[in-house]
């Protein structure tokens, strides 16, 4: 296979994955957002298998990644629809955190233009001098940011399905037109060998 083929074409997607899913994953740590770093680390494991699959001709490897990418466009939606407070959902809920911790994304206080105030609690005790943080003056709302992240992901991860099923097709036909010129069929080997034993047979026999 040449190198403008699908092949390269998903080795190119999926190496584009892994380093979407890196940088996500930085951000996500940032954070404190457990839910989407534990699906991060699955989602570059699966990658890297997908990676090596298609290096190395296993089409095996390549349907596990396009099974994934289909659960992974799901997880995406989900994360979509979590911080556009779509079905019920809140963005300001602790789901995304196991409800360990009220940590929200990292973008809400670090995003483009935005300013981080942070203000004592008076007359409380117990609280860190900078217990109440304000956030203003943002260019981009964090949640838009969050959402911008997964709509990418869902790009890549439907572009790179459609092509691992034309390469584990195109490796199936390869491999079946393997074994129909005899490429792991022993007869060939015997019926060659054959003749020339009948030929000897005969000729003693005469």
């Amino acid at each position: 296979m040449g190198c403008c083929t699908g092949r390269c074409t998903l080795i190119f997607l999926c190496t584009l994955q892994l380093l979407a899913a890196l940088e996500r994953q930085v951000f996500d740590f940032l954070g404190y957002q457990w839910a989407p770093i534990l699906a991060n680390f699955l989602h570059i494991i699966i990658v890297i298998l997908g990676l090596f699959g298609t290096i190395q001709y296993r089409p095996r490897y390549i349907v596990v990644y396009a099974i994934w990418t289909a659960v992974w466009v799901t997880w995406n939606i989900f994360i979509i629809c979590f911080y556009l407070e779509v079905g019920g959902l809140s963005k300001d809920s602790e789901l995304l955190t196991f409800n360990i911790s009220r940590h929200q994304s990292w973008w809400s206080e670090n995003g483009p233009g935005c300013v981080r105030k942070e203000a004592s609690m008076s007359g409380i005790t117990g609280l860190d001098s900078h217990s109440y943080v304000s956030v203003i003056g943002c260019a981009l709302e964090y949640r838009y940011i969050e959402v911008m992240h997964s709509s990418f992901q869902i790009l890549i991860a439907l572009v790179g399905f459609v092509y691992a099923c034309y390469v584990v097709s195109v490796f199936t036909e390869e491999e079946d037109s393997f074994d129909f010129i005899g490429g792991f069929d022993p007869f060939p080997l015997y019926h060659v060998n054959e003749k020339p034993t009948n030929l000897l047979f005969k000729q003693t026999y005469l």
